[in-house]
């Protein structure tokens, strides 16, 4: 925090600047997800991708925006070819980010280091990554993904190849990752697929069938699932098998490459349709337990998605202010204006609350990672994870739809990032899973692993250490909703299936909003104790008030006007002492 405001007025666009440090409020929360002593020594390292990310690697996501992947199936003499030409600018972000270590450095130890990094730290840089390309975090994400799959699952040593080449640093040896599971006829029931797995000997199999969305088609390291012969029906048959587009004597994989998606946005990364005609492929861990594997990479991807979704609207959050400060109206700057300032307040608080949340998914997943016997991480893990994919995903698409607002008839232009960040946003509610499917898996954590009973000892320990005089009314009314929850659930668990199913969305929107609530009031809680700064307490009562409370007359008639009383704090980082809040605060 800074005594004196960011004048982003300074700033053309959120171009050529150093995303990590105009962020101190992902400073903040990752310095409270990291564990033990990882993010004095990451720090440094964030800084530097946060400026090679605001330069090099956010001028190349232009370009390739515009010059997006091709798909090359034949050669000129009608030979499957399955080539995907890519743009130099997309090759040397590649090996910016894979060289700065966002995948390595979690399963290796990176240089001047003795051990490796958690996966917080790989969230963390790919949430940098996508202020500039939110769709090249998802072949980064799949490479860790299908590394984790590897490491937890496989222990067959006839892999580690793949695994080292998942893992690499080095640009050269890097091989990345993808999954493929839709089908057809399937959609996101995974259980309905049908590609078929017959063994040619040992753990090699050939692979016959069709995948109908396959992002980052040509990597060499793709997991898929298939049925062997005579397997059982549903999810119960699912073997996983690893699909690598050469195979190990070099020859082309039997395989082609259908054609691209012509997709909204997230253009940089390559998603098409793949027909499987006796694929080499290589069984990994145990038959019939693919789809428990699977769910691994699952949660990693949905929480890379809503680490990528605060990404997109960070980015969009700081084109908005630079916009305000600089665009003239009237004669003056736009964010001079109270209905300015007010929206500037909200999408800030807004960002800020996605954050805390998605942030602190990840930090149970970290800990889950190093611990498979750590329970209570794992239900916690279960239960935040498809609650912050499926809250930051819409608030990402609402945060760039009204970022292009903000621009103006630019914002709806190409020439202007906010028209690609609300175009790549938009995929996020679809990406692993929609709001729906979502919602039911939450509700199985609380049917089949009672994760109920870790979730309510868990929020209490956030907010009820709390005791900070200026926030006593936060925790009260924080109190009050989280007693209103558990008689939600309560009531859920009593009710038939079919209720439970229809109710499933407002459950987890209701626990994202106590959760987040209660993560904001901590966070006020220490920022007071540490700098006698007020400015999160604002944040929180913000929160609170436009998402626990229900204000008479939808709150227009208190007179109260907190964006315009404490804007410098909230959207600018000024420090706020705590004696000058209102006492509504």
């Amino acid at each position: 925090m800074t005594d004196t405001p960011f004048d982003y007025d300074e700033y053309d666009d959120g171009r050529h600047v150093n995303y990590w440090r105009l962020d101190p409020a992902l400073k903040a929360e990752a310095r409270r997800v990291y564990p033990d002593g990882e993010f004095e020594w990451a720090a440094s390292r964030l800084d530097e991708f946060g400026e090679l990310v605001g330069g090099t690697i956010a001028d190349n996501a232009d370009i390739v925006d515009e010059h997006g992947p091709e798909l090359h199936t034949y050669d000129r003499n009608g030979t499957v070819s399955n080539v995907v030409e890519y743009h130099p600018a997309q090759h040397e972000n590649e090996r910016l980010t894979y060289e700065s270590g966002i995948v390595s450095d979690a399963f290796s130890a990176p240089p001047e280091r003795n051990e490796p990094l958690g996966l917080v730290h790989t969230l963390t840089m790919q949430l940098l990554l996508s202020y500039a390309d939110a769709g090249f975090v998802c072949p980064v994400s799949m490479t860790a993904g299908a590394a984790l799959v590897l490491r937890n699952h496989d222990s067959d040593s006839s892999l580690d190849e793949y695994f080292e080449g998942l893992t690499s640093r080095s640009y050269e040896s890097v091989i990345e990752g993808a999954m493929f599971l839709t089908e057809k006829q399937g959609g996101s029931d995974v259980g309905a697929i049908e590609t078929i797995a017959e063994q040619v000997a040992g753990r090699t199999y050939e692979l016959t069938g069709e995948k109908w969305f396959c992002s980052n088609i040509d990597a060499q390291g793709t997991l898929a699932l298939a049925r062997r012969t005579d397997a059982p029906e549903g999810t119960a048959g699912l073997s996983l098998f690893l699909v690598p587009h050469r195979t190990p004597d070099g020859e082309l994989n039997d395989q082609l490459y259908r054609r691209l998606k012509d997709k909204l946005g997230t253009i940089s990364v390559p998603t098409g349709e793949v027909e499987f005609h006796g694929a080499e492929a290589y069984l990994v861990g145990e038959p019939e337990r693919g789809f428990k594997y699977m769910t691994t990479m699952l949660n990693w991807e949905r929480i890379t998605n809503a680490v990528g979704a605060v990404g997109i609207m960070g980015r969009a959050l700081l084109e908005s202010k630079i916009k305000a400060a600089n665009r003239e109206a009237f004669g003056n700057p736009i964010q001079e204006y109270p209905l300015m300032k007010r929206d500037l307040f909200d999408m800030t608080v807004d960002y800020e609350a996605a954050l805390a949340f998605a942030m602190e998914a990840g930090k149970w997943l970290d800990r889950y990672e190093r611990d498979h016997d750590d329970e209570d991480a794992y239900r916690l893990m279960r239960t935040l994870t498809p609650i912050a994919k499926l809250r930051t995903a819409r608030m990402a698409v609402d945060t760039a739809s009204y970022a292009m607002e903000i621009q103006g008839g630019n914002g709806y232009v190409s020439d202007f990032v906010t028209h690609r960040l609300f175009r790549d946003a938009q995929v996020l509610p679809i990406w692993e899973g929609t709001s729906n499917i979502l919602s039911l898996d939450l509700l199985r954590t609380f049917q089949r692993e009672a994760a109920h009973e870790v979730l309510v000892p868990y929020v209490e320990s956030l907010f009820s250490p709390v005791d900070h005089p200026a926030l006593d009314h936060l925790v009260a009314s924080i109190s009050e909703a989280f007693q209103t929850l558990q008689q939600a659930l309560v009531s859920l668990a009593d009710s038939g299936d079919e209720y439970a199913q229809y109710e499933a969305k407002q459950v987890a929107n209701y626990v994202f909003d106590v959760v987040t609530a209660s993560l904001l009031v901590a966070n006020a809680q220490r920022a007071l104790n540490a700098s006698n700064d007020a400015r999160k307490a604002v944040v929180a009562a913000w929160f609170v008030q436009h998402t626990l409370l229900d204000a008479p007359a939808r709150g227009i008639d208190d007179g109260e006007a907190p964006p315009l009383d404490y804007f410098d704090a909230v959207v600018r980082h000024a420090s706020l002492a705590p004696e000058s809040l209102d006492e509504s605060q």
